[in-house]
């Protein structure tokens, strides 16, 4: 069947100019390609070769967790208790807190690659990724670079496509009228690192997430002034209640109560603990934060201190933009004010539907499965999706068990 198929290639070589530039012979892959080399592409590579299942992984970057590597600000620590955010088959270290900086979470990737032996193909940019029905073989075409400007095509197949690039492949940067005529500094928070190049500025945070929240308190402590965009209302919850983490101490309670129940209790001991949100501007959705989450994968911000630097007025909230101008922010409850630079909190998104030839498994409106979670990680014909289950690294975690224990049955049936 092989054979056949490199027939086939060799006749379309003659008259496509893509498929003359693809290497000669297309190279077969024993076990399946995951493309992207973020926790997701190597949780599933480990717990495959657990299994002594092969497996190759395709990454454009040049780097693992290309994300967090390249794309985070500096003061960035996971969100979660370390617990809830390990890998399969390797805990985090003892000697880490509970809450991991930016820097540890990439050293504990980093030794997760080395102990599993996880060699990816780095700067190797999937290009497109379709089945063929005649082979029965994925065809993953690639585009990397040997020198700096020298282009190397490569075409790999296997019986397997493991998509591993996830939700948050791409910056979404919102089109606000008068954005190309504002004459301060407008960037994402995937270029933000520290408030440090900001000191003394007025800074407009748009996008009040967890990551618009921790960079105007990062600001903040840059003695920068910032301002923060909430157009949405939004649920804001403490990190930690009664001693415990709150994803902990949630996880926990929907053991024994239903979700309406947990949502109320969080609901009541935020208020106890942070006061009325909407006093400061941030009004809380209908849907408690849990529900919300399950529903729609909105998920509740953590507060590490930002909340206080409202409520001191180190931060001040605003409502949605109407247009920039050259040097002010219009808003739509009329207020115009000047601002240095704008930081687009406005999240990423996933970028399947650029490479993958196929419909059935993913939407082609958002890139993300068809089937809710916990549904949504396996297709048909060999594909398989990891790292977008909208519940972060365990989500991640637990795909990719099912995935290798799938592709395990599958070789021994």
């Amino acid at each position: 069947m092989f054979m056949d198929y490199l027939k086939e290639i060799e006749g379309k070589q003659v008259h496509d100019p893509l498929e003359a530039k693809m290497a000669a012979i297309p190279t077969m892959v024993p076990g399946p390609i995951i493309v992207g080399a973020g926790p997701s592409g190597l949780a599933t590579a480990a717990c495959l070769k657990e299994k002594g299942i092969p497996s190759l992984i395709l990454e454009r970057e040049n780097c693992i967790a290309s994300l967090w590597e390249l794309k985070t600000y500096d003061r960035l620590r996971l969100h979660l208790p370390k617990q809830f955010c390990e890998l399969p088959l390797m805990p985090f270290p003892a000697s880490f807190p509970t809450y991991p900086t930016k820097q540890q979470f990439l050293s504990y990737l980093k030794d997760y690659a080395n102990r599993f032996e996880l060699n990816p193909v780095f700067n190797s940019t999937v290009v497109s990724a379709q089945f063929d029905h005649r082979s029965a073989l994925w065809r993953v075409k690639t585009i990397g670079f040997k020198m700096k400007e020298e282009s190397c095509c490569v075409e790999y197949v296997s019986h397997w496509l493991i998509v591993a690039t996830g939700e948050n492949a791409e910056e979404i940067v919102p089109q606000i009228e008068g954005m190309n005529g504002f004459e301060g500094k407008i960037v994402h928070t995937s270029s933000y690192k520290t408030g440090e190049l900001f000191r003394g500025k007025k800074v407009l945070v748009v996008g009040c997430g967890n990551s618009g929240m921790e960079v105007c308190l990062d600001l903040c402590n840059y003695n920068a002034l910032p301002s923060l965009v909430v157009r949405d209302s939004v649920h804001v919850l403490p990190q930690e209640m009664l001693g415990r983490s709150t994803f902990g101490l949630s996880m926990w309670l929907l053991k024994w109560l239903p979700v309406c129940l947990v949502d109320q209790f969080l609901l009541v001991a935020s208020r106890l603990t942070l006061g009325d949100t909407s006093q400061l501007g941030l009004t809380r959705p209908e849907l408690g934060p849990l529900q919300l989450k399950n529903i729609s994968g909105k998920t509740p911000v953590l507060d590490v201190g930002t909340l206080a630097k409202i409520k001191s007025g180190d931060i001040k909230v605003c409502k949605a933009i109407k247009r920039l101008k050259q040097q002010e922010v219009e808003f739509i409850d009329g207020k115009v004010e000047f601002f240095d630079a704008i930081v687009l909190a406005t999240g990423y998104k996933s970028n399947v539907m650029s490479w993958l030839k196929e419909t059935n498994m993913f939407c082609k409106k958002d890139g993300m499965p068809r089937r809710p979670f916990p549904n949504g990680w396996k297709g048909e014909c060999g594909l398989y999706a990891v790292g977008f289950t909208q519940r972060g690294l365990l989500g991640a975690s637990l795909d990719a068990k099912k995935i290798a224990e799938d592709i395990e049955q599958k070789l021994e049936s």
